[in-house]
């Protein structure tokens, strides 16, 4: 399926692009191309092919959930280099923070 150079602008406005009149070309000929892919896909004979999400047989490798303590909060804070109640207190790592807030 042949793309015209309009019908490429039109799909370029719809997504925000802008683009030159090089690169429309450019597109135009990438595009049919992926479109003709999908002919040729289409074309294929599936009748009697179960779908499937992936081309072999996938057993998941994880474990079953297992609920187990956790490690006690004081134990955890007490490796804390900066405590401040119940919370490690970090430096800041985010742009436009305030002088001083979150600094250890």
């Amino acid at each position: 399926m042949r793309l015209t150079a309009d019908e490429v602008r039109d799909i370029a406005a719809l997504a925000r692009v802008a683009m030159s009149g090089d690169e429309i070309e450019r597109m135009r000929d990438q595009m049919s191309n992926i479109l003709d892919q999908f002919d040729i896909l289409q074309r294929v004979d599936t009748k009697g092919v179960e779908p499937t999400g992936h081309s072999a047989d996938v057993e998941t490798v994880m474990r079953e959930d297992e609920v187990f303590p956790s490690q006690d909060r004081e134990d955890t804070l007490a490796n804390a280099p900066v405590r401040e109640q119940d919370f490690i207190r970090v430096r800041a790592v985010l742009e436009g923070q305030s002088p001083g807030a979150g600094e250890a």
